[in-house]
């Protein structure tokens, strides 16, 4: 089962706090990244958490191993449910991570390519790899370290599961509805799209949180993901 994640792309508690409380029972996970993590800190996850809510803390813990690891059980004692490093930190931060995230009982992933990176944007940085070759190696360092999943985009989620199988969690970002643009995303899909690759989690910002009527597009997009798990 694909469920959808929002996130939380706003720059303050209140505004955020009053996105939730509009989508209500429409939604029930949110992602708080580093724009509104660093403007309003923890008091954003147990604004969420006193409304019923999961919380996807996504900061892309990225540091020698020691730091993530001290990150990774902050992030689960202020209530996080799921929180992530940057797969590119290497085996022993990776490693790090993971024993954090079992002793914090957090589930930690791994960020493998950012969706706005193409393989001139990996060139740039030294990577020769195609993006997706670059996903399938940092998707098997992350299994092998003892993770629970990867961010991936859509468009490598068999490729993932193929290197790592099927219940190997992924959390996809880049989904675009039909109709909305891709903005300064670069490898997207449509929420159906994703759910019908086995996607168990999908991100969705500016499609609902900048809708006229959010909980219609809330709704529309979960429609859309169990249409698709139907067809499947």
């Amino acid at each position: 089962m694909t469920t959808p994640i929002v996130a939380l792309d706003v720059d303050s508690l209140d505004r955020a706090m009053a996105a939730v409380d509009r989508l209500g029972d429409a939604i029930e996970w949110y992602k708080i990244g580093k724009q509104l993590f660093t403007k309003e800190g923890p008091a954003v996850v147990k604004g969420l958490k006193d409304r019923g809510k999961k919380v996807f803390l996504d900061m892309k813990f990225h540091d020698i191993p020691n730091t993530v690891s001290h990150a990774v059980l902050s992030a689960a004692a202020i209530g996080a449910d799921l929180c992530n490093v940057h797969a590119s930190g290497g085996p022993a931060m990776l490693e790090a991570a993971a024993k954090a995230g079992a002793q914090g009982g957090i589930t930690v992933i791994a960020v493998t390519v950012l969706t706005s990176l193409d393989e001139a944007e990996l060139a740039a940085v030294g990577i020769s790899r195609p993006p997706a070759e670059q996903v399938r190696l940092l998707a098997a360092l992350t299994k092998q370290c003892g993770l629970a999943g990867v961010v991936c985009s859509a468009k490598e989620i068999r490729l993932v599961q193929e290197t790592c199988g099927t219940d190997f969690l992924l959390v996809v970002p880049g989904i675009r509805p039909a109709g909305c643009g891709a903005g300064d995303q670069k490898r997207v899909m449509t929420p159906g799209e994703a759910a019908a690759a086995g996607a168990q989690f999908i991100v969705v910002g500016r499609p609902i949180m900048a809708a006229e009527d959010p909980v219609a597009a809330a709704r529309a997009v979960t429609a859309e993901i169990r249409a698709a798990e139907e067809r499947r």
